[in-house]
């Protein structure tokens, strides 16, 4: 995407009532297979945000979106699929060189992206109240209605996809929106806003401005104007979060960070299996907060699961988003070298490394690349059974039987998602009942995409649901209203 032709000097990432707006300052965009700056956003400020919550209020009290019909919000929530399906190769490659992410994996975001808006374009006029049996001579009912101004802060892995589920369901319920994307990927949602203004979405009723999360992220948390938030990142920004939303009066809805365990029994069938447990902690280089990071294996079963494990495991390969291979490298520095660590305090901790993914010749010296790490047994209570790498490093730990799988499951302080690997059904629903997790997955994971399923977190893992026809609750009020008729 060219930032700055000679037409138009302006910084991508400030867009306010359908119009890019000048930066007092931009952020270098660095592409993380090349570990080098390709282009430019705005450093957005707090009068940016202001601007960009008075224009949404604006929006939704006396503009054109204020007079829109939920069927007319569906309709334009549905023309976008089609404008996201029309301009897919176009997307992708931007997510693929802004994340470092495989091409597959961002043509695959673009299937998902078309998805969100077309389910929550569906369900926009479907949202429905109910009738309330009350006094006589009295009519009693409630009815969905949207906060107001929502806020919108979404992460770096998955922008192309955080962009729709997080905007879809507020959008549909009748909300204007702000957005604050990550300033480390955001090149997909700034291009997705700006198709929504040529697709006929009204001034004010999507904004965007970028910047970094301590000063835009910050300013847009705690801005008085804001009647929702919704959040997608780290535990320790949630609680930030979540005490601005509390300082205003106002709800939000926090989907944190995740250490989920892939349980596999004895009988599990690990033909279907193994594919499965691999891909869920080396796509997207491990950077997903549902990551199924943990196999925990049954001890009678465990020579062999480990075993059969390690072979594949070391057939992963890591390159550039052309390259295409089984994942790319990791979003920026930091975060490369906070993997980097993890794997270096293993080591020193004396865990066994049982197999490691390979580094394709060829790839840029500068690009930010990690070999995906499997380490095992890794006992209970280290750092890295615990804590979230958000990298491609599985830590393997055995377990005695289905009491202890449970235990074992549930003892680290985060509670998004969970798998369950057994023949015996009886077994899996039991062991699925107990997991203190949002999400639970029996004989696979993350099957679909999940666009239609409920999404979000126990424990550290955050509260509130997003995606499925939840998260319209989620970014609507309920309003009970009585009429006494006689």
């Amino acid at each position: 995407m060219d930032q700055q032709t000679s037409a138009d000097r302006t910084v991508r990432g400030i867009f306010i009532d359908n119009q890019w707006r000048e930066a007092s300052a931009a952020i270098d965009v660095v592409a993380p297979a090349e570990g080098e700056a390709f282009t430019q956003i705005a450093a957005g400020t707090a009068a940016d945000v202001d601007r960009a919550v008075v224009a949404a209020r604006r929006a939704l009290e006396e503009g054109a979106w204020s007079r829109m019909t939920a069927v007319e919000r569906g309709r334009l929530l549905s023309k976008m699929a089609n404008v996201v399906t029309d301009h897919a190769e176009e997307l992708a490659q931007l997510e693929a060189r802004d994340t470092g992410k495989p091409i597959r994996q961002a043509r695959a975001d673009m299937v998902a992206c078309a998805r969100y808006f077309e389910y929550y374009g569906a369900a926009a006029d479907k949202l429905h109240g109910e009738t309330l049996p009350f006094l006589n001579g009295h009519f009693a009912a409630t009815e969905r209605v949207p906060h107001g101004v929502t806020a919108h802060i979404i992460p770096w892995n998955y922008p192309a996809q955080m962009f729709p589920r997080s905007v879809g369901p507020a959008l549909a319920v009748g909300n204007a929106v702000v957005m604050k994307p990550a300033e480390d990927a955001c090149l997909t949602p700034l291009r997705m806003t700006e198709l929504m203004a040529e697709a006929g979405f009204p001034e004010g009723a999507v904004n965007i401005v970028t910047g970094y999360g301590r000063e835009t992220g910050a300013a847009l948390a705690e801005h008085p104007g804001i009647d929702f938030i919704s959040f997608i990142g780290s535990s320790e920004t949630g609680v930030a979060i979540q005490t601005a939303a509390a300082r205003n009066h106002i709800g939000c809805t926090l989907e944190l960070g995740g250490k989920s365990a892939q349980i596999v029994f004895g009988d599990a069938d690990l033909d279907a299996a193994l594919p499965v447990l691999i891909n869920a902690v080396v796509q997207h280089a491990g950077q997903t907060c549902s990551a199924g990071s943990r196999l925990l294996v049954e001890r009678k079963a465990y020579d062999e699961v480990v075993g059969r494990v390690a072979e594949r495991f070391s057939q992963v390969r890591c390159g550039t988003p052309e390259m295409d291979l089984d994942l790319g490298p990791i979003v920026n520095r930091r975060q490369q070298e906070r993997v980097r660590r993890f794997c270096e305090q293993a080591a020193a901790d004396g865990l066994p490394l049982l197999a490691e993914g390979q580094i394709a010749p060829g790839v840029p010296e500068k690009g930010f690349f990690v070999q995906p790490k499997l380490f095992g047994p890794v006992p209970r209570a280290n750092r890295l059974a615990q804590e979230e790498v958000f990298g491609p490093v599985m830590s393997v730990m055995p377990f005695d039987d289905e009491a202890d799988a449970v235990r074992l499951a549930n003892a680290t302080p985060y509670g998004l998602v969970a798998g369950v690997w057994s023949r015996d059904g009886s077994r899996a629903m039991r062991v699925a009942r107990k997991m203190q997790v949002g999400q639970v997955f029996v004989n696979c994971y993350g099957a679909g995409g999940g666009i239609e399923l409920p999404f979000g977190g126990m424990k550290k893992s955050g509260h509130g649901r997003e995606k499925g026809f939840e998260a319209l609750y989620e970014f609507s009020a309920l309003r009970t209203m009585v009429v006494r008729h006689d």
